[in-house]
């Protein structure tokens, strides 16, 4: 199965945070799945550690390439389609990382791994929570 990992879900699963379903914790490491990233959440991520709220004790570069050593994933696309879509989907927030990452499973028709209750609530995304 595909599946979309919210930037949260990523991170959570690599750090092996409780937060994260049974349900959740296994799809994402079950060897049948194919799990997808979007962009824009290595972009979030790159925010994270820049912030300090990711510890890494490497350069940002060195923990998203060990991120991914660690959980293969695939890179989602990032489309016009997407682009147009992250403005038409109703979310009550303008955050444009939420917006991008909806609108990409929605488009895909794949399956968002999230936590959010943001985006559990949005119209026509389907989620794995």
């Amino acid at each position: 199965m595909k599946l979309l990992l919210d930037t949260h879900a990523w991170l959570w699963f690599l750090a092996g945070d409780k937060r994260l379903s049974r349900k959740q914790r296994h799809a994402i490491g079950d060897p049948e799945s194919i799990l997808l990233l979007s962009p824009i959440s290595l972009w979030e991520t790159c925010l994270l550690i820049e912030q300090g709220r990711v510890p890494s004790t490497s350069s940002t570069r060195q923990w998203i390439e060990n991120a991914r050593q660690a959980l293969p994933v695939r890179e989602a696309p990032l489309t016009f389609a997407i682009a147009e879509r992250s403005r038409m989907i109703d979310l009550p927030h303008q955050d444009p990382a939420d917006r991008f990452i909806a609108a990409t499973a929605i488009e895909m028709n794949i399956p968002l791994v999230t936590s959010d209750e943001r985006l559990i609530r949005c119209e026509g995304l389907r989620c794995l929570r």
